[in-house]
């Protein structure tokens, strides 16, 4: 139902940006999120939306790099990255919240897309 699309290679300090499509239509009351995993590690939070597009989360690693963002008219949700680092290296997947906050915690998140790789280079 969620498709997270636009991974791929690309060097340090590169930018990408990621693509969240709606198979279903996705209510602008609920909050829309990013996630991301890297090989071996847990997953952790990148970055939240509220509904409307009014309030924003952000992992302390994604402020001022990355930027998460609503089409609703397209049921799209993008997260557009800047100032890659190879660190940022991970699986990122996008989700739906439950509810209409900006939420950091994947308890909150009802359903999950599938991912898509980012591996970027140094």
């Amino acid at each position: 139902q969620l498709q997270a699309s636009g991974g791929g290679l690309v060097q340090a300090g590169g930018s990408l940006r990621l693509s969240c499509a709606s198979s279903r239509r996705t209510s602008s009351n609920n909050g829309m999120g990013w996630f991301r995993q890297a090989p071996g590690k847990e997953r952790e939070f990148v970055a939240a939306l509220g509904w409307r597009g009014s309030t924003t989360t952000y992992a302390d690693f994604a402020k001022g790099r990355f930027t998460i963002s609503r089409d609703n008219t397209k049921d799209t949700v993008y997260l557009q990255m800047n100032s890659l680092k190879p660190e940022d290296t991970a699986v990122y997947y996008c989700a739906q919240n439950r509810w209409s906050t900006a939420g950091s915690s994947s308890l909150q998140y009802a359903y999950w897309g599938r991912g898509t790789l980012v591996t970027v280079s140094s």
